[in-house]
């Protein structure tokens, strides 16, 4: 019988990817620092054991990218070591694995979009650590793994930057957001759906998600605001003028060729995806 095991459910995709396995009536297991230390293999080997999936979704990750370069030992655990030891878990439970990768892999120098196969040249620690994760995990499970890489991640469940700007407005006229960053927003909900479908499925390999359309983040911004009504300038800046702690990709633009070749749908454009999650928060708010 079919089972997923699902790390980092209580973050924005772990939970999305979990009511997306309701929906379906797939049998689930959720899990999170409460269930298991995640950098302690034998207590992530024994859940995995008990639990018995046929697939495990690693959303579980240190994601806190700035803090990650004072914290590198801690994101270093989690991130690399953390993956590794779910990719055992994987190896011993003869399950598939979806190792949730991210944009952060890339430097952001190259032109166009960036293929799965580009080389990688992270920027920041929290980078540098994911594309371990990737690289443990494609050491102990190959042959069954889909590695899937998100960018610029919102949902219900968590922090991200559309509920920040949504805070923001609610009592400033005016915020300054950075314009010459590009990318796509990806809607949990929608890259849920997405990742439930590769597991049903033998296609093997690495997958770059997002929704349909590029922006910066100023352009992102700016919709949000029009969308949700509010009236607030957003100022256009450049990633120079906006020092953060970790450095970023200029550019995080994914080419979505793996998903064509294998027949999986993409996912709809991301003003589509910003109104439906708008929706979401109006009726049941966080």
């Amino acid at each position: 019988m079919e089972k997923v095991l699902v790390t980092g459910v209580a973050g924005q995709l772990g939970y999305d990817v979990m009511r997306e396995l309701e929906k379906r009536n797939i049998a689930a297991a959720g899990a999170d620092i409460g269930e298991f230390d995640l950098t302690d293999e034998a207590a992530v080997l024994e859940f995995a054991a008990a639990a018995r999936p046929t697939a495990i979704v690693h959303c579980a990750a240190y994601t806190a990218v700035d803090q990650a370069e004072d914290e590198s030992e801690k994101a270093y655990a989690v991130n690399v070591s953390g993956s590794r030891n779910i990719a055992l878990a994987a190896r011993q439970a003869g399950a598939k694995l979806v190792y949730i990768g991210t944009d952060y892999v890339f430097d952001g120098e190259k032109d166009g979009a960036y293929d799965a196969d580009d080389p990688k040249n992270p920027l920041c620690v929290y980078g540098k650590t994911k594309l371990r994760g990737e690289e443990e995990c494609k050491k102990i499970v190959p042959e069954r793994l889909f590695i899937v890489r998100l960018s610029w991640v919102f949902g219900k469940n968590g922090k991200n930057f559309v509920k920040t700007m949504l805070q923001l407005s609610e009592n400033r006229n005016e915020i300054s957001v950075v314009a010459d960053q590009k990318g796509s927003p990806t809607y949990t909900p929608d890259a849920a759906r997405l990742i439930c479908d590769l597991t049903r499925t033998e296609k093997f390999g690495t997958y770059q998600v997002s929704n349909e359309g590029v922006c910066s983040w100023h352009e992102f911004a700016t919709e949000i605001m029009r969308q949700s009504g509010r009236d607030m300038w957003i100022r256009p800046v450049t990633a120079a003028e906006y020092s953060t702690r970790a450095r970023r990709p200029q550019n995080s633009v994914f080419s979505k060729k793996e998903l064509d070749e294998n027949g999986f749908a993409r996912l709809p454009h991301w003003k589509d995806a910003l109104k439906r999650f708008l929706i979401e928060m109006e009726e049941q708010p966080s």
